[in-house]
């Protein structure tokens, strides 16, 4: 008997729930798009519901939108970051690469001039050429992570530039798609906003 109560309780509750939410709201092509549609000739819910049909799958047809597709997306986390990493890989390899052979020649020269002053133009030159080629390789390292993060900023703003410009794209589809499906509510009748 209280299994019988309870059950009864709990359908209560529910048909309670229910009536005072009222009915769940049907799907409408026209709500599932943004817009909203209002009937000019008293027409029924039902045959609004047609008609939004009609006009959704013409509109679908014509224009060859679908708006229940999702909106694009940019590239995943881990292709940015492929992409990232050749753009250094480039810079890195565009970036020349005597530095040390340069800064130790430079080195070298310096370094003798002084050592014939001081009387040993060779322990000098030796000397000049080991601080020449640490220098060198320095201002190296240096000119390769600025290649390197310029190639990466380069490619983080082109990668911005493609996703704004698919996601316009993808906005003027559903605008275009949306012309047609007013224009195909208002000759039936609606004011579709």
């Amino acid at each position: 008997m209280k299994l019988l109560l309870t059950v009864l309780l709990i359908a209560w509750t529910i048909s309670g729930a229910t009536a005072q939410n009222g009915p769940p709201e049907a799907w409408s092509p026209a709500k599932s798009i943004g817009m909203f549609a209002y009937p000019k000739n008293n027409q029924n819910p039902d045959q609004q519901l047609k008609d939004e049909s009609d006009c959704y799958g013409s509109a679908r047809q014509n224009t060859g939108v679908n708006p229940q597709s999702s909106p694009p997306t940019g590239p995943s986390a881990q292709q940015q970051q492929a992409a990232q990493q050749q753009a250094a890989q480039q810079a890195g390899n565009d970036v020349s690469k005597g530095g040390t052979v340069k800064g130790a020649a430079g080195g070298a020269a310096g370094g003798a001039a002084i050592g014939a002053i001081a009387g040993d133009a060779g322990k000098g030159a030796a000397i000049g050429a080991t601080v020449g080629a640490v220098a060198g390789r320095r201002k190296q390292r240096m000119k390769e992570m600025q290649a390197k993060e310029q190639a990466t900023q380069q490619t983080a703003q082109a990668q911005q530039q493609s996703q704004a410009q698919t996601q316009a794209q993808y906005q003027e589809a559903m605008n275009t798609f949306k012309r047609a499906f007013s224009a195909c509510m208002d000759a039936r009748g609606y004011s579709v906003q």
